[in-house]
């Protein structure tokens, strides 16, 4: 506790009801979770495994368990929930599966799956409507993350495209279920809906799950919120941090509002706020507070700094984008040689992914090593999809996606027009094409030898699958990758064998990381929960870069840097029509986009640099660009403009003096 502040240390020991910690950027949010979580075990006698920390990212989770296991040593923490609102959601649904009329081993469909489930059925009913499918999975997304069913949604459904999207979302529910899967949303939706309909349930839940503390609560959704409100019931065991500011997600169907009904739900609320920020220099800070005061706001608060008051924030005019990129590398180029710092000191932030490119060509001819957030997920290459399909079909034999995947790695000869016929017949049977693949009416719609080398297969399969759940599922896995020569198949599609046997590595870590999760599971299932928080974290680490960064200037989207800071922060494209961006102008969401700036500038430890473009090249032609309107936000005293013909020679002859002097430090 003597490492906390005085807001802080009140948030960590009020027990006695719910209580919003309202957290400014880098105000200490983190270690107010933990040291609570330690202080409920330690001294309140709490035992850890009736308590639950949920959030976000696996990162932050990971975070979090790491720093509560520094505080509490040993037994006292065995039992302690530290995960992503979706794990909690998946250990809910295998515990209680039969209660939704769910088998065990179910899978979990990723967007594309769920996209491609989405576009088969449209096919079926409407013929060409399938060129919709995007559109209506995100529409099916943003009924779940409300917490609408589809019974619901037909009933409220109003014009022809909110029919459409609302019958679909019943006949993917129906199809879901029939392969026995969920998708990502489900996580969320289902347990909501089970504790609904099955009040005995919920009660058991509740009597696991005493104490919840929630971070990012301004990032839940309706149906997040609701199963939070479920499982703490009226005992008010509930500690929630978050920052209405700090709310970017309303896309992603984020409610900032949640907070506001957080006083509403709970009455007695105690409210804590979080507002000395360690993180920025008191000008950056005073720039941030001035912009966001233009939102309306139903918690105020102020970030504050004993960091010293810090350099202006710099404001550069530039001719057009080409001229912009290649500037802001420039003055990476130049702010390196001046402090003799490193390169991965530096982050460029912007609104759009289509800002990078020209980014990236400039660092590259500047030979200035750089890391673009959202690279490949581990989970996205192919030989990791290819083997986790195999698994996914051993733990659920109705999973049609993976038996379409790998029913042909390595080739079996078994082509298009059988899968099509069994597709067809396993539809009229409703079965898997797993299961009908057995069945003897088969024989009537596919030639006999298509058959016989389908039953191959799925017999093959079936005594993997016996010794998975019998025997050692780890030397069974590595035996199914041997009995397929996947090695083989790798050098057969690759352009080297350098090439395959990299690919080859992959599948042997994942096979480890496999190996490992069994190990720490001590339920009956092992496997199945093994695969299950693998396909799971392939669908959370999709959305969150991992990777420690090296000595490498770092560029990423305003909504990737959110939880990050960075010493020196450049943020480009400060134009109308980019940041805000036009289509929240059009939709009258500046607020979300002036959050998004704030975000942005609260990234920045040591110097803040914006810049903007009098022209943009679109479609090969130049168009005129008006500065953004948050640039006239912010406070002008600690300002200084470039680029407008007001420069102060003086400074620009300091400047430059400091760099000559630099380059003469490096050259002996």
């Amino acid at each position: 506790m003597s490492k906390l502040n005085d807001r802080q240390r009140e948030a960590v020991l009020y027990i006695d009801g719910p209580i919003l910690v309202l957290a400014g950027a880098g105000s200490g949010k983190t270690s107010v979770i933990t040291r609570k979580m330690a202080y409920l075990i330690e001294k309140c006698g709490m035992p850890a495994r009736h308590i639950a920390a949920v959030t976000f990212t696996n990162k932050a989770a990971r975070e979090m368990k790491e720093r509560v296991s520094q505080l509490v040593k040993g037994k006292a923490a065995r039992g302690l929930t530290v995960s992503t609102f979706h794990n909690l959601g998946m250990t809910i649904l295998r515990s209680e599966y039969k209660a939704l009329q769910y088998k065990s081993g179910f899978s979990i469909f990723d967007s594309q799956d769920a996209q491609a489930l989405i576009r088969d059925l449209l096919m079926q009913d409407h013929g060409a409507e399938s060129d919709n499918a995007d559109r209506i999975q995100h529409r099916i997304s943003q009924w779940k993350n409300e917490f609408i069913t589809p019974q619901q949604a037909i009933a409220s459904a109003e014009g022809p495209a909110d029919i459409l999207c609302s019958q679909a979302y019943l006949r993917y529910q129906n199809a879901l279920k029939a392969y026995n899967a969920l998708d990502f949303d489900d996580l969320i939706m289902l347990p909501a809906l089970l504790f609904q309909q099955q009040p005995a349930i919920l009660e058991k839940w509740r009597q696991k799950i005493r104490y919840m503390l929630v971070d990012e609560y301004q990032d839940t959704n309706g149906a997040q919120y609701h199963l939070v409100k479920q499982l703490v019931g009226d005992r008010g065991g509930l500690t929630v941090v978050g920052d209405d500011d700090q709310s970017i997600y309303a896309w992603r169907g984020a409610k900032p509002e949640n907070l506001a009904l957080l006083g509403k739900d709970y009455p007695h609320l105690k409210v804590v706020k979080l507002e000395q920020n360690y993180r920025s220099t008191a000008r950056i800070l005073k720039a941030a507070n001035t912009v966001i005061a233009n939102n309306p706001h139903d918690l105020n608060k102020a970030l504050w700094s004993e960091l010293g008051h810090g350099e202006p924030i710099r404001i550069i005019r530039c001719r057009n984008d080409d001229a912009e990129c290649e500037r802001v590398v420039t003055e990476i180029l130049d702010h390196k040689l001046r402090t003799q710092g490193r390169f991965g000191n530096y982050a460029v932030l912007y609104r759009g992914n289509h800002q990078s490119r020209l980014l990236e060509l400039k660092l590259q001819v500047h030979q200035i090593p750089y890391k673009l957030s959202g690279g490949t997920s581990f989970f996205a290459r192919n030989e990791i999809k290819d083997i986790m399909a195999y698994l996914r079909l051993i733990i659920n034999p109705g999973d049609d996606n993976a038996f379409l995947r790998i029913v042909n790695i390595p080739r079996r000869k078994i082509g298009t027009s059988t899968l099509e016929g069994l597709g067809r017949y396993a539809t009229d049977r409703e079965v898997s094409m797993y299961d009908a693949c057995d069945e003897l009416g088969l024989g009537q719609h596919l030639p006999e030898a298509a058959v016989l080398r389908l039953r191959e297969f799925t017999a093959w399969l079936n005594a993997l699958r016996r010794q998975c759940y019998e025997g050692d599922p780890v030397a069974t896995v590595r035996q199914l990758v041997n009995d397929i020569d996947y090695l083989d198949w790798l050098i057969q599609n690759a352009s080297s064998i350098a090439i395959a046997e990299r690919r080859m590595a992959n599948v042997h870590t994942l096979i480890n990381s496999l190996e490992k999760s069994i190990k720490d599971d001590d339920s009956e299932n092992a496997i199945e929960g093994a695969i299950s928080r693998l396909v799971l974290r392939d669908l959370m680490e999709r959305q969150e870069d991992e990777k420690e960064s090296d000595d490498q200037v770092q560029l990423m989207t305003l909504h990737a840097a959110k939880g990050l800071e960075f010493p020196h922060v450049f943020m480009i494209g400060l134009e109308e029509g980019i940041l805000p961006h036009q289509n929240s102008i059009d939709d009258g969401m500046i607020e979300e986009e002036r959050r998004l700036c704030y975000v942005g500038i609260t990234r920045a430890q040591r110097t803040l640099t914006m810049s903007y473009c009098a022209k943009r090249k679109s479609f090969g032609e130049f168009t005129s660009c008006d500065p953004s309107r948050f640039l006239a936000e912010l406070p002008q005293e600690d300002l200084e403009w470039e680029g407008r013909g007001d420069n102060d020679p003086a400074q620009n002859q300091k400047r430059g003096g400091e760099t000559l002097a630099s380059l003469r430090d490096m050259l002996g």
